[in-house]
C-alpha cells in the first residue's frame, strides 16, 4: 500500500451508488481502496481520505452535498501531488464544485466534474450516464474509470456546467413523480382502478422510464431508496436556490420541493422519493375506499380530523386550518358523482385547505 500505481483507483463514499461503482471497478481489473464517513465491512477499507490519495493516483468522490464535497478535498488536499485526478460525483450547486476544483488544483491535481444520473439499478447494472466537465486532458484521463460504471459519458463543458445540468435534468424527474402522485390521487378519488391509469400511461406520450419504474412501486407502497427523498430534497433546495439568484420563479419546483419537505417532517427522509404518494393515496385495505379504523392509521390517528359538510365541526376546522404543526397525511378525497350525506364524507387532511389557500401565495417565497 505505499507503492502506488497509475492502475490503484479510491472511492470515497460507499453507499448505494459508491459500493456498485467499486464493484465493477473490481470487476474491470482496477485494485480499488476505499473510505467512509461509516465504517463498512467491504475489501481494502482504509482509514481516511489522505491514506486513499496515499495508495490511490485515481479518487472517485460519491458523497452526498457540497459541505460533504468540501470537507472531503480539504481533507485529501494535503495528500494530493501532480500525479493525482479527483473525480466529483456529487450532485451539488455549481459555486460548490468549482470551489472543490479550486481546492485540489492548488495542490497541481487534476479535477473532473462528473455529475451523474441513475439510480440505484442502474449502478448495479453498470449504466450510470456521467455528465462531465473538466479539461481535455484529465477527461481523456478519466473515461477509462468512468466506462467501468456507465453506458454514456456526455462532455458538458467546464467545472460547475454538469453541475447546473444535472439539477435542471433533476426538477423535471422530482416534477413528474409528483405530478403522477397527485394523478393517481384524482383517478382514486373518481373511484377507477388505479392499475388502468398505470395501463394507460404506457402508451402515452408523456410516459417516461422514470414514469415506468415507480407507478408500479406507488401503487405497492414500495419506497425501498433508489434515490432518497433526503437527496432529492436537497437538489430541489439547491435549484430553488439558483432560482431566487436569478430572479426565476420556478413554481413547479417549489411544489416538488414542499411535498419532499412534508415527507422529511413525516420522518421518510430515508425512503425513496416516490414516496411523495404516501399524501395522497389509502393504504391498501380490503375495500378499496373503506374509511381506515384509528388501529389502522398508526400515529396518524392521534390528530382530530376536518369534516367537511358537518356545521357542527365548523369551530374544529377553524382551529385545525391555523394548526401550523400538522403533518397529518390526506386518507380520502370526495368522490365523484353524487353528494354523500354528511356523515359519510370522507375526511380530509388537517390543514389541507390552509395548504391550498397558501398555494396563492408561493411566488413570494
Amino acid at each position: 500500500m505505499s507503492d502506488p500505481t497509475h492502475k490503484n483507483i479510491g472511492v470515497i463514499g460507499v453507499g448505494i451508488i459508491g459500493r456498485a461503482v467499486a464493484g465493477h471497478l473490481r470487476r474491470k481489473g482496477f485494485p480499488v481502496f476505499v473510505w467512509s464517513r461509516s465504517p463498512r465491512p467491504v475489501p481494502n477499507f482504509v482509514g481516511s481520505p489522505g491514506e486513499v490519495a496515499g495508495v490511490c493516483n485515481f479518487i472517485q468522490i460519491f458523497v452526498s452535498d457540497d459541505e460533504a464535497l468540501l470537507q472531503t478535498v480539504e481533507q485529501l488536499s494535503e495528500s494530493l501531488t501532480p500525479r493525482h485526478l479527483v473525480l466529483a460525483h456529487s450532485t451539488v450547486a455549481p459555486d460548490s464544485m468549482r470551489a472543490a476544483a479550486e481546492i485540489v488544483e492548488r495542490r497541481r491535481a487534476r479535477f473532473v466534474e462528473a455529475s451523474f444520473t441513475g439510480s440505484k439499478l442502474a449502478a448495479e447494472k453498470g449504466e450510470l450516464v456521467y455528465y462531465v466537465g473538466g479539461t481535455a486532458t484529465a477527461l481523456r484521463e478519466a473515461r477509462p474509470i468512468l466506462e467501468a460504471s456507465s453506458k454514456e459519458i456526455v462532455e458538458i463543458g467546464t467545472v460547475g456546467e454538469a453541475s447546473a445540468i444535472k439539477i435542471a435534468t433533476n426538477m423535471i424527474t422530482a416534477a413528474n413523480v409528483q405530478a403522477a402522485a397527485e394523478a393517481l390521487a384524482l383517478i382514486q378519488a373518481l373511484g377507477l382502478p388505479l392499475e388502468k391509469f398505470v395501463e394507460a400511461m404506457r402508451a402515452n406520450a408523456s410516459h417516461s422510464a422514470t414514469l415506468a419504474m415507480k407507478l408500479p412501486k406507488m401503487l405497492d407502497r414500495d419506497f425501498e431508496p433508489h434515490f432518497s427523498v433526503k437527496h432529492m430534497l436537497k437538489d430541489m433546495q439547491i435549484a430553488s436556490q439558483i432560482a431566487l439568484s436569478h430572479y426565476l420563479d420556478l413554481g413547479l419546483t417549489a411544489a416538488a420541493r414542499d411535498q419532499l419537505v412534508e415527507q422529511m417532517q413525516w420522518g421518510h427522509g430515508d425512503d425513496d422519493y416516490s414516496s411523495v404518494v404516501r399524501k395522497y393515496l389509502h393504504e391498501p385495505t380490503p375495500a378499496f375506499y373503506e374509511e381506515p379504523q384509528a388501529e389502522e392509521q398508526g400515529d396518524e390517528a392521534s390528530a382530530s380530523e376536518l369534516i367537511i359538510g358537518s356545521a357542527e365541526h365548523e369551530a374544529e376546522k377553524r382551529e385545525d386550518m391555523g394548526a401550523a404543526g400538522s403533518q397529518e397525511p390526506l386518507l380520502a378525497l370526495g368522490g365523484g358523482g353524487s353528494a354523500a350525506p354528511a356523515e359519510t364524507t370522507p375526511p380530509l387532511r388537517r390543514g389541507f385547505l390552509k395548504q391550498l389557500l397558501s398555494r396563492f401565495s408561493s411566488g413570494q417565497e
